[in-house]
């Protein structure tokens, strides 16, 4: 079964360095352990191959160097109000970086009970 949603569903996208640490781990990994600590629905961390900050300075993949700061993009779509709440959660925990939030429309593939429980998800926002 496939379904549209219009409901306010957000991707919302982290921009981070891939050397940037939090509590001694990296600070990818503390943000989506934060994630999944308050419910979000997923989150995925992406390694780039190459970019460049406000700094202006290159990151990228190198097969000389072992050890590189590659960008780091952590994405996460979910409903507005839990992307808020990630917001507000992750926030101590980053001292610089950029977080970027804009409307998705998601196409939902699965079973009538898992879009149910979505659809009674969306009554919680009213």
């Amino acid at each position: 079964m496939v379904e549209i949603e219009h409901w306010n569903t957000l991707r919302m996208k982290i921009y981070i360095g891939e050397n940037d640490r939090y509590a001694g781990k990296p600070l990818y990994k503390a943000i989506i352990e934060k994630l999944r600590e308050m419910g979000v629905a997923g989150a995925t961390v992406y390694r780039a191959m190459a970019g460049f900050g406000k700094k202006s300075r290159m990151h990228e993949s190198d097969v000389l160097r072992l050890s590189t700061d590659l960008p780091i993009v952590i994405e996460v779509v979910d409903r507005g109000y839990r992307i808020e709440e990630a917001i507000n959660g992750i926030k101590p925990m980053i001292k610089d970086c950029m977080i970027t939030v804009e409307p998705v429309i998601v196409v939902w593939v699965g079973s009538r009970e898992e879009i149910k429980k979505f659809e009674n998800d969306a009554v919680r926002e009213v």
